[in-house]
């Protein structure tokens, strides 16, 4: 380690001298240069849109949603056709959940605050694999250098559903201390001592298809659209329809139509 040091101290020493001497390095620009550049830079794309060209060419965004029955993860590969029009690739990575649903604990807690839990009469887990087309138009902020554009987004496309079964820890012979713990279905379970739930790993091999469609219409606020960093939210509705009933919670109706409302917070980079 003494080494690794001494050769990381001399060499951070050889390049500062070397900078140094090189006539060629320049101190950093200024606040007001920087200013100064990033508007000619912002100009330069107001012009290119003023002539009918797109400012970038393409956008990639990862996005963080939030809905009324859910929560999921988004990817979007955006290509610019017009200033105005953009094509839009989207997927996304969701899990749906019941609003019915209530998790209650079954132990308690440990140092850390932690216990073990239950979403007592979950039949399955549903997650979705989204693979969408669309189109974003901008209707605001088309002469607007730093402030936010408004866009109108719609897109619709395939939905794989995979409905995974809620798996429970049971000990079927509380008054046994030999008794295992074994893994059920709240289907399956007559009775014991429910320790928690068996946790995301467990009941894979049982997983259902379930393929269907969805189509989505959103709004999205884009702050600072002629950046190359994209910082935006978007929020809008969203249906989905499968061709096979999913089950979330005993004794309730399984369906085959689903809608909710959501907002994502999105960040990417524009080139």
């Amino acid at each position: 380690m003494k080494k690794i040091f001494i050769v990381a101290t001399f060499s951070i020493i050889a390049i500062t001298i070397q900078a140094q001497n090189n006539p060629s390095s320049r101190p950093p620009a200024s606040k007001d240069d920087r200013k100064s550049e990033k508007r000619q830079r912002i100009n330069a794309l107001l012009k290119l849109e003023e002539e009918g060209d797109p400012a970038f060419k393409k956008q990639s965004i990862f996005g963080i949603k939030l809905s009324t029955d859910g929560y999921g993860l988004s990817y979007e590969k955006g290509k610019y056709k017009t200033p105005r029009k953009t094509l839009l690739f989207q997927f996304e990575l969701n899990e749906k959940k019941n609003r019915k649903e209530e998790k209650t604990a079954t132990g308690p807690q440990n140092i850390i605050g932690q216990s073990n839990s239950v979403v007592w009469g979950k039949v399955n887990n549903f997650y979705q694999f989204k693979m969408g087309l669309g189109q974003q138009f901008l209707i605001g902020g088309k002469a607007n250098k730093s402030g936010v554009s408004v866009s109108a987004i719609y897109a619709g496309g395939v939905s794989i559903g995979m409905a995974k079964p809620y798996l429970i820890n049971v000990v079927e012979n509380p008054s046994n201390q030999n008794s295992p713990v074994v893994r059920k279905k709240f289907t399956d379970t007559t009775g014991g001592l429910v320790l928690g739930a068996s946790g995301f790993t467990y009941g894979w091999n049982e997983v259902k298809i379930k393929p269907g469609l969805h189509a989505k219409i959103a709004m999205r606020f884009d702050y600072g659209r002629f950046n190359e960093t994209v910082s935006a939210i978007e929020a809008g509705l969203n249906a989905e329809y499968y061709f096979s009933e999913v089950q979330q919670l005993l004794y309730n109706k399984p369906k085959n139509f689903f809608f909710n409302a959501y907002i994502t917070i999105m960040f990417g980079r524009r080139k």
